[in-house]
C-alpha cells in the first residue's frame, strides 16, 4: 500500500484542539470527534467526510458512542449531552458541579459513566435518562477505563479507584499510580488482566489488577516520549493510549509528536510511526485494530509559538507488522 493509502488526514476537522477521537462500537467506519471548539462532530473515515456536528456551550472534553447511532458528550459546560445519529436531535441527559472530563458506555451494565472535576462519578442509565447514583473520587478525575463491568479511574493526586460497576457500594481497589508524576490517561488491556497508566513526565506504567503478589511482581514502568537533542534529554508527556482488540498491543502518544505500539505483556516496543507536526493528543484503534485514528493538537505546553500547528487528525490503516506481538 502506497503511504497515502495508509494514511490520511480528515477533512474539516476543527481548528481548535481535538481532546478525544473514538470509533464506533462495531464499525471502523464512524469516528466521535471532541473539540475545544465547543463541537462534536462524525466522520465517515472511508469516505473522509464530515456528516454531522452539534455543539455544547463549552469546549467539548470527551465523547463515546452508545450503539451505532447514539453518541454522549460533555465538557467544560459541566453538561452531559446525548445525540442521536439517525434524527439529529439532541438532550441534555444531566449535569456535573464542574467540567465533565471523561465519558464512557459501558455495554456489560447498560450505563453511561460520566467522570468530573467535582470529583464524582455519575452513572447514568441511558433508558431513563436519569442519573443512577453518584460516587465520590479521591479527586478530580483526569481519566477513566472500562474493563468489562470494572471500572478504572485515574484522578488527581495519582490516585487510582477500581470499581464494580454491579455493585458501586464500595471501590474494589484504592492504589496509587506507580509513577512519580501526575496520571494523564489510563486504559484497560482487552483482556481485562490490567491496564496502563500514562503520566506528564515520559512514562508509562503496565499494571495488573489481580492483587496476588505473585501477578504483582509482573508489573513495571518504562520510560518513553524523550527525545535526545544536544545531549539534553526533552521529556514529553504520554497523552494518548490505546489498546489493540485483537493482540491486547497498545499505542501510546506523546506532545514529543510521535507514536509508538508496544507489546506491554513482552517488554517490547513494536514500531515508531513518523513524527506527526505537534502533540499527539488523543488516539483511537478501530474495533477490528486495522484503523488507528491519531489527533495532532497543540496542547500549550511550552508558551505559545509562532505559528500555531494546525490541528489536524490523521486515519491510519495499520498493519499486523506494526500491531502484532513478534
Amino acid at each position: 500500500m502506497s503511504e497515502s493509502r495508509m494514511e490520511f488526514r480528515l477533512k474539516n476537522t476543527p481548528t481548535e484542539c481535538v481532546q478525544s477521537v473514538k470509533f464506533g462500537p462495531t464499525s471502523s467506519q464512524f469516528l466521535l470527534v471532541a473539540s475545544w471548539d465547543k463541537s462534536v462532530r462524525l466522520y465517515d473515515v472511508v469516505n473522509n467526510n464530515m456528516r454531522l456536528q452539534y455543539s455544547h456551550n463549552g469546549a467539548v472534553l470527551d465523547c463515546c458512542f452508545q450503539d451505532a447511532v447514539h453518541a454522549y458528550s460533555g465538557g467544560l459546560d459541566n453538561t452531559l449531552k446525548m445525540f442521536d445519529l439517525n434524527t439529529n436531535s439532541e438532550s441534555v441527559v444531566g449535569t456535573h458541579d464542574a467540567p465533565i472530563r471523561c465519558v464512557e458506555y459501558c455495554p456489560e451494565v447498560n450505563m453511561v459513566i460520566t467522570g468530573s472535576w467535582d470529583s464524582n462519578l455519575k452513572l447514568w442509565d441511558p433508558r431513563g435518562p436519569r442519573a443512577a447514583g453518584t460516587f465520590q473520587q479521591p479527586n478530580k478525575v483526569y481519566t477513566m477505563a472500562l474493563c468489562g463491568e470494572k471500572i478504572v479511574v485515574g484522578t488527581a493526586s495519582r490516585k487510582v479507584m477500581v470499581w464494580d460497576l454491579r455493585n458501586m457500594g464500595f471501590a474494589l481497589q484504592r492504589r496509587e499510580s506507580s509513577l512519580k508524576y501526575q496520571t494523564r490517561c489510563i486504559k484497560c488491556f482487552p483482556n481485562k488482566q490490567g491496564y496502563v497508566v500514562s503520566s506528564i513526565e515520559g512514562r508509562v506504567a503496565v499494571e495488573y489488577l489481580d492483587p496476588s503478589p505473585e501477578v504483582q511482581k509482573k508489573k513495571y514502568a518504562f520510560k518513553c516520549h524523550r527525545l535526545k537533542e544536544d545531549g539534553i534529554e526533552k521529556i514529553y508527556p504520554v497523552n494518548a493510549i490505546s489498546f489493540h482488540n485483537g493482540y491486547n498491543t497498545f499505542a501510546t502518544g506523546g506532545s514529543d509528536g510521535y507514536v509508538n505500539i508496544w507489546d506491554g505483556f513482552n517488554k517490547k516496543r513494536l514500531c515508531q510511526f513518523h513524527p506527526y507536526p505537534t502533540s499527539i493528543s488523543s488516539l483511537s484503534f478501530s474495533n477490528d485494530g486495522n484503523t488507528l485514528a491519531i489527533s495532532c493538537s497543540y496542547l500549550y505546553e511550552q508558551e505559545e509559538i509562532n505559528p500555531m500547528p494546525e490541528t489536524c487528525i490523521f486515519i491510519r490503516n495499520v498493519t499486523d507488522q506494526e500491531t502484532k506481538p513478534k
